[in-house]
């Protein structure tokens, strides 16, 4: 049996673009869930059972599933961890997340608290939840961009499969 995001996740997007080189280019024999704790359960129920999610619900449910290694760009198999994600070696599945807020939005005075709570404790917020958080000149960098109101990502609008944060930092001219 095979499980995985719907065709409305950022998983599933993502996943499709990074593996079939299309995004929503996919197979539609498998049981598709919007709710990542419906596919552990379906995968740890069913042996032999495949599926795909976030790593943050592979960390909460260790003891429930097993990974499978990926062979990277570099031809070697990585396990997914904190270390892969960071140092770049679990791509091209691995991603970084962004919130991105409208213009008129930042303006209010409750969402510039929020902003800078989010980008203040990020890190921690992120470990807490079992996300891999960005490098702390990532958000600084934010930071810094928010104060300014400056506008726009470093994506261009489209997104990418195996960037690096690093990729991305060295892309505005900040390593």
């Amino acid at each position: 049996m095979l499980f995985g995001p719907g065709a409305d996740s950022g998983t599933f997007d993502y996943f499709t673009e990074a593996v079939n080189g299309k995004s929503k280019a996919s197979r539609t024999d498998f049981q598709a869930s919007e709710d990542d704790n419906v596919i552990v359960q379906g995968v740890s129920a069913n042996k032999g059972a495949l599926g795909y999610f976030g790593y943050a619900y592979y960390i909460g449910n260790k003891e429930r599933v097993r990974a499978v290694p990926i062979q990277n760009q570099q031809g070697r198999n990585v396990q997914p961890s904190v270390e892969a994600v960071i140092d770049g070696s679990y791509q091209p599945l691995s991603r970084p997340l962004f919130i991105y807020v409208r213009e008129t939005a930042a303006q209010r005075p409750e969402m510039r608290e929020f902003i800078q709570f989010y980008l203040s404790d990020g890190a921690t917020l992120a470990k807490e939840v079992g996300y891999v958080p960005l490098p702390e000149e990532a958000y600084r960098l934010a930071r810094q961009h928010f104060d300014e109101k400056k506008l726009g990502t470093v994506f261009g609008g489209v997104p990418e499969v195996g960037v690096t944060i690093q990729a991305l930092l060295a892309r505005e001219g900040k390593l």
